[in-house]
């Protein structure tokens, strides 16, 4: 059975940092693009961050700089480091697995696998 577990969300003052992790199971996930997606409330679900089997990654224009993806050693866990983060982050972060190619990363519909997802909560 095909599982993505987060973890490492909470609250954080404005300008702090989180890092959250993604580990897969069930499936070859280290031959797909990988990806954070986040949701905030009345909002809908906004790609931020992806990785492809070659390590390369592509970010949404309001993470560049500040938000850092990753891939752990096992191939089957990502990570994303949230530097610097601000109140408009809040949101609930979600991993997706079997993703399309990095071109189009950030199609949420291209992602068959999702995690049940990690709140994160920034104050200012």
């Amino acid at each position: 059975q095909v599982q993505l577990l987060e973890s490492g969300g909470g609250s954080v003052q404005s300008g702090g940092s989180l890092r959250l992790t993604c580990e897969g199971s069930g499936y070859t996930y280290s031959t797909d693009t990988m990806a954070w997606f986040r949701q905030a409330p009345g909002k809908e679900r906004e790609a931020v961050a992806a990785i492809d089997r070659d390590g390369d990654t592509n970010y949404a224009d309001d993470v560049k700089g500040r938000f850092t993806i990753s891939r752990g050693d096992s191939r089957n866990t990502i990570y994303l480091q949230m530097d610097n983060l601000k109140p408009e982050d809040t949101a609930v972060y979600y991993c997706a697995a079997d993703g399309p190619p990095l071109w189009k990363w950030w199609l949420r519909l291209e992602y068959n696998y999702w995690g049940q997802g990690t709140q994160v909560t920034v104050s200012s």
